[in-house]
């Protein structure tokens, strides 16, 4: 990975780390709807305990992730790829809920791979749009926090990344 991508995915890290801990105490049990991945592996280095879905089909089978016994569960930028975010929302058992999504960007259309069905974006909300989701699930945000992902690149596209906010993490608790 070239030294920009790897700024880029340290800075989110640390956005989303600062994000969590001041309501999500150290050594904290987590349930991370997601493959084990850099990520995860970053929380535990600081402190949390962290479980993985290990990327089962949230569509077909959302109730998998309604286990017990987890302080929160994070899903971050999951949700975009699934048709039906709303049935595995609702199936979390867990008090907390930590989420980021990608939020839609009227310069560019959504993220399409053509070579791999599963990384691809079904969705990429408005921010509004997100809240809307989690409170018909059943949560009440606590906070949310956007943030810009700027690219070193020149021109008109590059230069809105750094001042459009492209994602959206929210601390939600149950209804």
């Amino acid at each position: 990975m070239d030294k920009n991508k790897e700024k880029t995915k340290r800075d989110r890290f640390v956005k989303t780390l600062h994000f969590l801990e001041p309501t999500l105490p150290k050594g904290s049990r987590i349930l991370d709807l997601g493959t084990p991945n850099d990520m995860s592996a970053y929380l535990q280095a600081n402190g949390y305990e962290v479980d993985n879905a290990y990327g089962e089909d949230f569509d077909l089978n959302p109730e998998i992730i309604a286990k017990e016994g987890y302080d929160a569960v994070t899903i971050f930028e999951v949700l975009e790829h699934l048709i039906n975010p709303m049935g595995i929302l609702q199936q979390i058992k867990a008090p907390k809920l930590y989420a980021s999504v990608p939020l839609s960007l009227w310069f560019a259309k959504a993220y399409r791979n053509k070579n791999d069905e599963w990384d691809q974006h079904f969705h990429e909300f408005e921010d509004w749009q997100f809240d809307w989701l989690l409170k018909k699930a059943g949560w009440n945000i606590e906070r949310n926090e956007k943030w810009t992902s700027p690219v070193k690149k020149i021109g008109f596209r590059p230069l809105l990344r750094k001042v459009t906010p492209r994602y959206y993490i929210v601390e939600a608790s149950r209804a």
